[in-house]
């Protein structure tokens, strides 16, 4: 932490590197769509295969189901495999790198609600994300951006020559 600190205070330029939009949600990240609804979305019944009732049954949800979190991420493995420290609330109140977080929960499941026919299956989807970031093994490296690939969605493909 004291390591952070520092690099913090030597690098002038540090509060310019990021900016945060700290209050995430589904009111502001998805259109048509509040997050009280979001989070009351419930795939219980659903278990990814045509035969069950939770297939073509259920209330409203995506048609991949997913679990969506907000988070602040204080550790991440970069996109070249190397562990970082995301530099989170530590020199300033509320200087914080919120992260909207989608996963599938049945990744290579048929989709909610399509027939056999389509051969439809639920993809993970990904985003590169640039975060401020701190080696904890090269502390001379000091503050720096770096960039994760992070899950942003859950989708649903149909392949080609099967609708």
């Amino acid at each position: 932490m004291k390591t952070i600190l520092y690099a913090i205070e030597y690098d002038p330029l540090v509060l310019k590197k990021y900016a945060d939009v700290a209050d995430q949600s589904a009111d502001n990240s998805v259109e048509g769509l509040t997050s009280l609804a979001e989070d009351h979305f419930d795939y219980s019944d659903y278990n990814g295969k045509f035969n069950e009732k939770g297939h073509w049954s259920g209330e409203e949800g995506y048609i991949c189901p997913s679990d969506v979190i907000y988070a602040r991420p204080a550790r991440a493995m970069n996109v070249d495999g190397e562990w970082r420290v995301i530099v989170q609330d530590i020199a300033w109140p509320g200087y914080t790198q919120t992260q909207r977080f989608e996963t599938c929960l049945f990744p290579g499941a048929a989709c909610r609600t399509l027939a056999p026919c389509f051969g439809s299956k639920c993809l993970q989807k990904y985003v590169y994300q640039r975060m401020l970031s701190f080696d904890p093994c090269d502390p001379q490296k000091g503050i720096f951006i770096d960039i994760y690939k992070l899950p942003s969605a859950c989708s649903c493909h149909i392949p080609a020559g099967l609708h």
